[in-house]
């Protein structure tokens, strides 16, 4: 799209047809305005997609709601051969012995068992206190599977409970993450547990950049499955304002995440082949949509994060670039030369289509690995 007075796609002034514009008519041209309209008009642009994010993500809080205090169940996935007295709608008061106020404090607890093994939890049911068996609640269950995974190419599936690696029975998530970061690359056999059938599934664990509690990364092995929820909190609907909170709180933690990946690529801790280009996305797309409609809605709202940020990079010709120049058009009282613009122009050109090349080269090379395994 170009602005009236605009000569070419980067929004460079036509001075010709600018001088041959009536006043008011070149007053109503994008050129003709204050630096401040020029810079909230190319503002505009990046914060839509932030907006049309926040209201995404907000819109997948109402959807999904939030955990209702106080802490209760709210769902509980059967499993055979699991011995669970635990129905929906009990309030937990502690575990093992230990009081908890929140899911939080509960998860928190479980990670530190030393040895995981079933719980025992104190709990009021219908006025009623009580004490109750529950199975270890992290156990091994699949919960989703991450597009272009070493998993998304197996026959894996979301809700399958993985019983044994290599022959060795396991009861929680950690055993099974210990599991493919000590593999070295080499194939496991996981017995797995699906609607109350015992399959066996081999599948090899990738090489992946993987994020630090540090905020730094590192390379571990991964096959690319979530965990999943035995027990689930009770949940419920939060107001609008509630709702558009969490949804701005999402998308600035995909901003500072983008951005964290960004700056460990240029110093080199994380690898450029996890760029994603137009192919690369088109496929996330597609899974994301395999999997059900919440993950391709959140996939959207990520993706117009993304864009938005990506908007913003003080690169000539993006909307980051032009606000740069406009800073500098408002520091010195004039804006930068067209023998500036015709060299600084055509540089970030270069540079975007050299990213696009690249991506797009990564997502050849993904593409090609996906067909041969």
């Amino acid at each position: 799209m170009q602005f009236l007075g605009d000569a070419d796609g980067a929004s460079r002034a036509d001075k010709a047809e600018l001088d041959a514009m009536p006043p008011e008519l070149r007053e109503r041209s994008f050129h003709g305005a204050s630096v401040g309209r020029r810079a909230a008009t190319v503002f505009a642009g990046p914060l839509f997609n932030f907006i049309l994010s926040t209201v995404l993500f907000a819109g997948l809080v109402l959807w999904t709601v939030v955990e209702a205090e106080p802490l209760a169940i709210g769902e509980v996935r059967e499993i055979p051969g699991l011995a669970n007295e635990v129905e929906a709608g009990d309030r937990i008061l502690a575990v093992n012995g230990t009081e908890v106020a929140d899911f939080a404090a509960f998860n928190t607890l479980v990670r530190g068992m030393e040895t995981p093994a079933p719980i025992t939890l104190e709990i009021e049911r219908d006025g009623t206190a009580m004490t109750v068996a529950a199975p270890y609640p992290m156990a091994p269950l699949v919960a989703s599977i991450i597009p272009f995974s070493a998993a998304s190419r197996s026959d894996i599936l979301p809700g399958d409970l993985i019983t044994a690696i290599d022959g060795v029975e396991i009861s929680a998530f950690r055993e099974l993450l210990a599991a493919v970061e000590g593999s070295g690359g080499e194939t496991l056999t996981l017995s797995v547990l699906r609607d109350g059938r015992s399959l066996t599934i081999p599948l090899t664990p990738e090489a992946t950049d993987t994020e630090t509690e540090e905020g730094g990364f590192e390379e571990r092995y991964r096959i690319g499955v979530s965990i999943g929820a035995i027990l689930s909190p009770a949940t419920e609907t939060p107001g609008p304002v509630e709702a558009l909170r969490l949804g701005v709180v999402q998308v600035w933690r995909v901003i500072t995440g983008s951005l964290n990946g960004i700056k460990h690529i240029i110093l080199g801790n994380l690898g450029a082949d996890n760029l994603q280009g137009p192919i690369g996305i088109a496929q996330i797309s597609g899974e994301s949509a395999k999997q059900g409609l919440l993950n391709f809605v959140g996939f959207v709202a990520l993706i117009s994060t993304a864009i938005g940020l990506l908007n913003l990079f003080p690169i000539p010709i993006l909307d980051g670039g032009h606000l740069t120049l406009f800073a500098y058009e408002a520091v010195t009282g004039r804006p930068p030369t067209e023998r500036v613009l015709g060299v600084i122009m055509p540089v970030g050109l270069a540079m975007v289509l050299l990213l696009m090349l690249f991506a797009t080269y990564n997502d050849l090379v993904r593409l090609a690995v996906t067909l041969t395994s």
